[in-house]
C-alpha cells in the first residue's frame, strides 16, 4: 500500500471506525485512542497490508485493542450494575433511541459488536467473521442470540414505560 493509498484509507475508514468503537466503549476519548491506535498499526505494516484489505485489517485490529481497552479499565462493577437496573425501572423513559443503548449495553461485548457491525455499519457475515476471527455460521448463531436478548429486554413494559 501506497502512503496516499493509507490517506484514503484514513478518509474512508476513519468515521465508520470511530462509530463502531464508540458503539461498544460508549466513551468517545477511549474509541478516539483505540482507533487512533489501529491506524498507527496499519502504518507500522503498510508495506504487508493491501489496500482492498485495509478495511478489514483495521476492523480487526481496532476490535482486538477495544477488547484488551475494556480488559485493561473495567468501569462497571456488579454493584453499579444492580443499582442502574433499579434506577431504570423508577425512570419513565419514552425516547427509543436512549432505550435501545440500555438494551445493547445488557448485551456482552462480542454480541454488542455483531449488532453493531451487521445493524448499524451493514457488513456481511464473512466481513464480520473476518474482524472478530469468526467463521460465518458462528457469526449467524451468535447474532441471533443477542437479537433474541435484544427482544427479550425490549418487549418487557417495565422497560420501555
Amino acid at each position: 500500500m501506497t502512503e496516499k493509498e493509507y490517506n484514503k484509507c484514513v478518509d474512508l475508514y476513519s468515521d465508520n471506525l470511530f462509530r463502531f468503537i464508540v458503539k461498544n466503549l460508549g466513551h468517545p476519548e477511549d474509541a478516539r485512542d483505540v482507533v487512533q491506535n489501529a491506524f498507527e498499526i496499519l502504518w507500522k505494516h503498510v508495506s504487508d497490508v493491501p489496500f482492498d484489505k485495509a478495511k478489514s485489517y483495521l476492523f480487526t485490529v481496532a476490535y482486538h485493542n477495544m477488547i484488551d481497552h475494556v480488559r485493561k479499565v473495567k468501569r462497571v462493577t456488579l454493584v453499579e450494575e444492580f443499582r442502574e437496573e433499579t434506577k431504570i425501572s423508577d425512570q419513565k423513559i419514552h425516547n427509543a433511541r436512549s432505550i435501545i443503548e440500555k438494551a445493547l449495553d445488557r448485551l456482552s461485548d462480542v454480541q454488542r459488536s455483531l449488532i453493531v457491525l451487521k445493524d448499524y455499519e451493514g457488513y456481511s457475515y464473512e466481513e464480520i467473521g473476518e474482524i472478530m476471527k469468526l467463521n460465518a455460521s458462528q457469526v449467524k448463531v451468535y447474532l441471533h442470540r443477542a437479537r433474541a436478548h435484544l427482544k427479550e429486554y425490549l418487549v418487557k413494559m417495565e422497560n420501555v414505560i
